[in-house]
């Protein structure tokens, strides 16, 4: 993708975001604090940091987009994941979120800063949040020896979104990344446990072990899916760190200190929009998150080829 293209898609969501009323610069529609918090990712690899979610804020509405149409991020360039990350916010302010959460690190690593500055743009002034800080702020934190190990997608290590994270959390420690490309697509294929998968693993966990490493973390959401494998290849005594709990309470503290947690007594609701087959992410998603999802909502963006529902 070109970055006339990406600068298109920057142009039509500023267009949507700020545009009259009606859409989504409106403020009609339910109160602020009643709005569900927005959840995207390039698949189902966010539904694990969508159950950490649905675990610590029980009361809250949440709408979650699987990007399945474009899957896989992992290799896509920045400006393309700027890109896609514009049009899905496009698509859940329009739904009328009061806070989006980028469940993709490579998407967080690549698109973070123009998300940002776009969703202040709305109404409302919608707050992002992404998944690199809060882990890399959770890894410094567990490493005893100061040398993390790292796993994640080749965009996601390209963007140096970890090295920098790392570094204004504790510029003494030491980050051994390794990329890890083909290991989301297997997860999200729903990774049966074959030579394949596990020399894949194996092969990733390598550099790490020889690097000396006592914490590593998963720098992509899909990896938590196969933490059993990855402990096993990495040692009982490493720790891994996953994001989602982080997250989950970066979120918390976000809602609480602006005033739009739910008023509700009882459980919020959560519903599902894809950009690909509905049927296929209904059968991995419910495996994955191990709730039933219900219905699945097939969504069309702009610059997508048109996908049978």
């Amino acid at each position: 993708m070109t970055a006339r293209v990406a600068a298109a898609a920057a142009g039509r969501a500023a267009a949507a975001l700020t545009g009259p009323p009606g859409n989504m610069g409106s403020v009609s529609g339910p109160q602020p604090r009643e709005r569900p918090i927005g959840v995207f990712d390039s698949g189902v690899g966010g539904l694990t940091v969508l159950h950490e979610l649905l675990v610590a804020l029980p009361h809250e509405d949440f709408v979650y987009l699987g990007d399945t149409a474009r899957f896989p991020y992992g290799e896509r360039t920045r400006e393309e994941l700027e890109a896609f990350a514009l049009e899905i916010a496009e698509e859940l302010v329009a739904r009328r979120v009061k806070l989006l959460v980028v469940a993709c690190n490579s998407a967080t690593a690549a698109a973070l800063p123009a998300l940002q500055r776009r969703m202040m743009e709305t109404t409302l002034g919608v707050e992002v949040l992404g998944v690199v800080r809060p882990g890399a702020v959770q890894a410094v934190a567990a490493t005893r020896s100061g040398r993390i190990g790292l796993l994640a997608t080749p965009a996601t290590l390209a963007s140096g979104a970890y090295e920098q994270a790392l570094a204004a959390v504790d510029p003494h420690v030491d980050l051994v990344p390794v990329a890890c490309p083909g290991l989301a697509e297997l997860i999200e294929g729903g990774f049966p446990v074959d030579e394949r998968l596990v020399a894949a693993v194996r092969g990733y966990c390598e550099p790490l072990r020889a690097a000396g490493v006592d914490t590593v973390i998963l720098g992509c959401t899909h990896y938590p899916l196969v933490r059993p494998m990855l402990q096993r290849s990495l040692g009982p005594a490493v720790t891994i760190v996953t994001s989602g709990a982080a997250a989950a309470r970066q979120v918390e503290h976000a809602l609480a200190s602006r005033g739009l947690d739910s008023p509700r007594a009882g459980e919020g609701d959560y519903r599902f929009l894809c950009t690909g087959d509905r049927e296929a992410f209904r059968t991995a998603g419910t495996r994955f998150l191990q709730l039933p999802l219900g219905e699945v909502e097939h969504v069309s963006i702009p610059g997508l080829p048109r996908v049978a529902a």
